[in-house]
């Protein structure tokens, strides 16, 4: 039998009109101490945006969704965040911020396989 890991994990939204609160669930951001894991998945889907907020530039969204990638996944294409450790690196990506792409607060659970983990709770609550 496989050890359980605790883990956290925050949804991704994207707040077209940060002023109004209104968001959707674009991504999930899985973490774990233990195995050093860090996991971002994201489905961005314009014609949604388009409907929620036509002004949002869906171009510039996409790009910043992929800049959050690029941290997670600490390639150098993420900047100086990107080189900061695991830890670091999922407490910046999911502090508290008044932008188009923000986070939901984190959540805790149990797993024994981080990446099926990962798929599962996009599908859940993304998908």
């Amino acid at each position: 039998m496989h050890d359980k890991h605790l883990y956290e994990y925050a949804v991704i939204r994207i707040v077209p009109q940060v002023e109004r609160e209104e968001f959707f669930n674009v991504g999930v951001v899985v973490y774990c101490k233990r195995p050093r894991f860090i996991g971002m998945k994201f489905q961005l889907d314009s014609n949604k945006l388009a409907a929620f907020c036509p002004e949002l530039d869906v171009e510039q969204v996409e790009k910043n969704l992929n800049a959050f990638k690029a941290i997670c996944a600490g390639d150098t294409n993420g900047g100086p965040i990107a080189k900061l450790e695991v830890a670091e690196r999922f407490r910046w990506l999911t502090a508290t911020r008044s932008s188009v792409i923000q986070t939901s607060k984190t959540h805790p659970g149990f797993s024994e396989d981080l990446e099926q983990t990962l798929e599962q709770l996009f599908a859940d609550l993304v998908l």
